[in-house]
Parts: structure tokens; C-alpha cells; sequence
């Protein structure tokens, strides 16, 4: 999975998509040029399976944030972890979106290929007011790294209803920095994007941004129909001088996961500038043909490296370049420039300087793989393995190990002996490490193992999955009927809190054609083992949607760990489904969830 090239000042050179998984699509060839255009399908769909990681902007785990891919949905863990199996997706354009109250959306996009699972880090950027404008003067909201927002006077709608807001107008914005070492985990999409004339294209990127516009009370507002809004987007000097003076301006469609060209902005002194008819993400881009590439990575007794950072460049200018991971095959793939002098490197992370592998490489017009790519053993690569028990001391075979190097997490799955060997990466060939290993069957967890990996074979002995619970459920019945349940890891459970985290909010969804959930919010104010809190709102499948309570219901808590451990309690009480009929229902429910916060 790679992202971004940047630009040469001869040649505009195209990113390298963020996500390197692909298969082919429908091309056609244009014959001024001889380059391959390729057309956007969205009707073809396949089975995939995608994981990843997902991190707030300091790179710490986000927990209970909402995943979905195609058909299939997930909750990340304790450790931000996600993973989505056989979910029907678009073919040339599957999209994964992550939800969290209080962060723009996390959204990837990649082409999908039968038999190659993708893999993600997402970072989340915070959605964060960074000014306040009157709807009915209109003016601008400047960030300290020079995005301005211009917002017209009386321009500014309610999204849902159309009609005119005359309040004050919140914004939230964000500017993504195109030079960063992490656009790719930061940045919606893969950088593809559909021109003006329907074909898809790769986007040599100069800046984004993302915008949102909310009112008073929360609401969501939009630019009014027939008004216009200025951006302007600081051009970094790294890139300044290979800037062109017009460029074409890109938002993001969330459905489809690409952008889509509308407009263009200026190159004034150190800045783009243009009008924006609606808020999102907004994108400034020179637009360009691409093949397709793929390697597969592996160090030199065969075995599959994966999660390793793969970076391809211009050669000589390795400011233009784009990032991508390998999946568990080793395999990475995806969209690259053609007729192009290209360096490809492998990393352990994006904070290691020195590559482990380079190698030279040309394009044509033609599809380019590079087959195996193996990586010495002696540089920089590290095989982990052992074994995992249970608390009978039998072999765990429905678990996985989570380690943590150079604070970064990996997920390794056990075989069907309890046994894990993996090989990664690292950096100056040492690197501290620390490994779980969670025991899916008896939802146990093993104390954390503290350890220096190094080089070369790393034996690190038997975990035992044992001694911490790791148990999450919501169990409720209505009237007193028969149980309904949701458990970890069956089903999708999370915690999450408001944006004053005054509420704590418990949800479930069984992941099924149904989709049976659970929801419910209670106060969060001086919580604690054996305090008493009240619920503020309780919906479900089985009880309704719309409930009110006529009398107050206590939410008993009865265990309450530090922020990644246990939330438990229970509570009793009558809520009513409003109507011309009321209809009461008494439910009963138990939990215990993960903490988020």
C-alpha cells in the first residue's frame, strides 16, 4: 500500500497510490499519447478482506472507533486494531471508512484482488474548531499554517433542510501537509481521482484540506446553492518551485472513495487559492496516467515479511515519493508512474532512516511486477517465534499475538499448535519490544512481555494466555424474555464518549443480515466501583428506537479499570416506545466493555 509521489520540475510525476493492493480494470489506450487511461468501474464487485491499525494525531491507539468496508463492519480493540473478512466490495474502488465521534472520517481506498487481503495504519485527524464566523457577514478563518477559510456573507445553509442559517458558524479544518511522512496514513482515498472527462487518474498532490461547517446547535451547514467559498492552502517550500500556476482543485466523494476534479486554484506567491462551491475534503492536484505494479517481499529463507514500508521515489529527488505496507503474503501492489526512472526502498516504519533493500527500476506503458524482493536476513530483519498456552497449559490455537516494536502494533495469528513465528523489521538491528498474547477461547490474556529483539532468530519461549480477562458482553432480556446477547469477539462492541465526555455510550451489533444492536448513554460524572449513574438513553432493536423513561433507571457500576481495561455494571428499569399506544418495556441488562476514554 503506497501513496504520493510528489513533483519533479521537468516532469510532473505521479503519486504512488496509497493502497499498492490492485487488480486490473478497464482500460482503453489513447492514441495522442500511447499512455493507458484507465475508465472507473464501480459496478464490479468482489469478496475482500481487509485489517489495520487506527491512531488518533499522536499516534495512540483508537479505540471503539467504527470500521466499515463494503458489506462488512468492525470495532477497533484496545490496541485500535480492525479486521474485516469476505466483505463484498467494489471491485477497482473498495472503500474503508472510520467513524469517531469527535474526528473527521478516517477513509482508504483500494482495488481489490482476489486472494490479497489489504492492510492500513489510519490516522485520525481531530475535528477541532478553529474559528467562528457570523453566517450573515460572512469572513475567514486562518489557521497557523496558513489554510484560510473565506466563507461569504449569508451563504451558508442547514445541510439537511436547505433553508438559510443566520447564526454563527463554526468551522472545523485541518490541513494536510503533502511532504509528510505520514500523508498516507492521514489523507482520504489513494490519491485516484475521476478529471473532468470521466477517466480515473492518479493525483500528484500539493496540499489538502478538510472543512467542516456546523451551527450553534451542532448542525451540519453547506455553502448555498449559487455561492462560493475561497481556500487557501500553503504550498510548502520543499515543493515550491515545482508548483504550476493554475492547478486543478479535487473533492472527495466518500461513497466512492475517489476524487472528483471541480475547478482549479491559483498558484499566488506561496499559496493555492480557489473557490469551493461545498465543504469536504479539497484537494489540490495535477492529474496523470499510471500502470500498474506489484512485488512481493520476503527475507532469505522465503518467509513473508508483512507490515513492512515499502517506499518508491524519483530517482534523485526523494522528496517524490509514496509509501505503502505489505499485507501477510508479503505482497504489496497498486498504480505508479509509467516512463519513469523509479528507486524502490524497504523500511521497517517511516521513522527508520536507512533502508534494509533498494533497488533501480524503469517504466514503459506496461504493467510492471517485480516479482520476490528478498531482504537479507543480516540487515535489519528479525524472526519472532514461540509458543502460547492456555491456563491449563494446553496450546492455544484460537488467539493471536499482538507485539509492539518501537511503539508500533503488529497482529500475528497462532497456528494450529499454539505456535507463532513471524519475521519483521527494524530499525539499526535492535529495537524494544513487548508481546500479548490473547487466548480467543477463553478470552484470556497473558501479562505483557517486556523484551530486545534483535537481528537474526528471537526466540522468546511460552506465553501463557492466562490470568487476565478479557470478557466483553451486553445481556439483556424485555419483559423477561429469552436472553439477547452480544460477546466479544462474535460481535462489535464499543465504548466511546461525547465531546466533553460528560456521557459514557455502550454500543453492540451482532454483524449479521439482521443487524440486532444495542445502545445506551448514562452519566459519567464521579464514576467509579460502585457508584451509581443514570442512564440518559437506551435504543435497541428488540425495545425500540425512540424510548423515553418515565421514571429515572440507575446504571449500577460494578468494575471500572484504567482507560484500555474493564467497564462493567447493570441496571433495571421501564422504557416506553412513544405513540398514540405507549408501549412499555421492562429491560434487564448486564455489560462489560473495554474503556476509551
Amino acid at each position: 500500500m503506497i501513496t504520493t509521489l510528489k513533483t519533479n520540475v521537468t516532469r510532473l510525476i505521479l503519486p504512488i497510490l496509497a493502497i499498492l493492493i490492485f487488480a486490473s480494470c478497464q482500460k482503453e489506450i489513447d492514441t495522442d499519447t500511447g499512455n493507458v487511461i484507465v475508465l472507473p468501474d464501480f459496478d464490479t464487485k468482489v469478496s475482500s478482506s481487509v485489517s489495520g491499525f487506527v491512531t488518533d494525531e499522536n499516534d495512540a491507539p483508537v479505540m471503539g472507533s467504527t470500521v466499515s468496508a463494503g458489506t462488512g463492519s468492525a470495532t477497533t480493540d484496545k490496541y485500535g486494531y480492525f479486521e474485516i473478512n469476505d466483505a463484498q466490495v467494489v471491485k477497482s474502488a473498495a472503500v474503508v471508512t472510520v467513524n469517531k465521534p469527535g474526528y473527521f472520517k478516517g477513509i482508504k481506498t483500494y482495488i481489490a484482488e482476489s486472494g490479497k487481503s489489504a492492510f492500513f495504519r489510519i490516522k485520525l485527524i481531530p475535528k477541532t474548531i478553529s474559528g467562528t464566523v457570523s453566517a450573515a457577514t460572512g469572513g475567514n478563518v486562518t489557521l497557523t499554517n496558513g489554510l484560510v477559510i473565506a466563507l461569504p456573507a449569508n451563504g451558508v445553509v442547514n445541510a439537511a433542510t436547505n433553508v438559510a442559517y443566520t447564526g454563527n458558524v463554526n468551522v472545523s479544518a485541518h490541513w494536510i501537509n503533502p511532504t509528510a511522512s505520514d500523508l498516507s496514513q492521514e489523507m482520504p482515498g489513494d490519491l485516484r481521482g475521476i478529471a473532468t472527462d470521466g477517466s480515473l487518474k492518479t493525483l500528484t498532490t500539493f496540499g489538502m484540506a478538510a472543512v467542516e461547517l456546523t451551527g450553534a446547535s451542532g448542525e451540519l451547514l453547506q455553502i448555498a446553492t449559487g455561492q462560493k467559498a475561497t481556500l487557501t492552502m500553503p504550498i510548502p517550500a520543499a515543493i515550491l518551485s515545482n508548483a504550476p500556476a493554475t492547478i486543478p482543485l479535487w473533492s472527495f466523494d466518500e461513497a466512492k472513495g475517489l476524487w472528483k476534479e471541480e475547478g482549479q486554484a491559483i498558484k499566488t506567491g506561496s499559496n493555492y487559492v480557489g473557490d469551493v462551491s461545498h465543504f469536504s475534503f479539497w484537494n489540490c492536484d495535477v492529474p496523470n496516467n499510471y500502470v500498474q505494479f506489484n512485488c512481493t517481499v520476503k527475507n532469505s529463507d522465503g518467509i513473508p515479511i508483512s507490515n513492512a514500508v515499502v517506499k518508491i521515489s524519483v530517482v534523485g529527488s526523494p522528496y517524490n515519493a509514496g509509501y505503502g505496507y505489505t499485507d501477510s503474503s508479503g505482497y504489496t501492489g497498486g498504480a505508479i508512474p509509467n516512463n519513469a526512472q523509479l528507486l524502490l526502498e524497504v523500511f521497517t516504519s517511516y521513522a527508520c532512516g536507512t533502508a534494509v533493500y533498494s533497488q533501480n527500476f524503469s517504466t514503459t506503458n506496461a504493467n510492471i511486477s517485480l516479482g520476490i524482493i528478498t531482504i537479507n536476513s543480516t540487515l535489519g530483519v528479525a524472526t519472532i517465534s514461540g509458543t502460547v498456552t492456555n491456563c491449563t497449559n494446553n496450546p492455544v490455537s484460537n488467539g493471536y499475538i499482538i507485539s509492539q516494536i518501537d511503539n508500533m502494533y503488529f497482529r500475528h495469528e497462532l497456528s494450529n499448535t499454539g505456535s507463532f513465528n513471524f519475521t519483521t523489521l527494524i530499525c539499526n538491528n535492535t529495537a524494544n519490544a513487548i508481546f500479548i498474547a490473547e487466548d480467543l477461547t477463553s478470552l484470556q490474556q497473558s501479562t505483557p512481555l517486556n523484551q530486545t529483539i534483535v537481528t537474526g532468530a528471537n526466540a522468546i519461549g511460552n506465553l501463557q494466555a492466562c490470568g487476565v480477562s478479557i470478557q466483553q458482553f451486553i445481556s439483556y432480556t424485555v419483559n423477561g424474555g429469552t436472553p439477547i446477547e452480544f460477546t466479544y469477539p462474535t460481535d462489535s462492541l464499543g465504548h466511546y464518549g461525547n465531546g466533553s465526555t460528560s456521557l459514557n455510550t455502550i454500543f453492540g451489533s451482532d454483524n449479521t443480515a439482521t443487524n440486532s444492536f444495542i445502545n445506551f448513554s448514562f452519566t459519567n460524572t464521579g464514576i467509579a466501583v460502585g457508584s451509581v449513574q443514570l442512564l440518559q438513553n437506551f435504543s435497541s432493536t428488540q425495545a425500540g428506537t425512540q424510548t423515553t423513561f418515565a421514571t429515572p433507571i440507575n446504571v449500577n457500576i460494578t468494575e471500572y479499570g484504567a482507560v484500555g481495561e474493564f467497564m462493567a455494571g447493570n441496571f433495571t428499569g421501564t422504557v416506553t416506545i412513544p405513540g398514540p399506544t405507549p408501549v412499555n418495556n421492562v429491560i434487564v441488562c448486564t455489560f462489560r466493555v473495554r474503556r476509551s476514554f
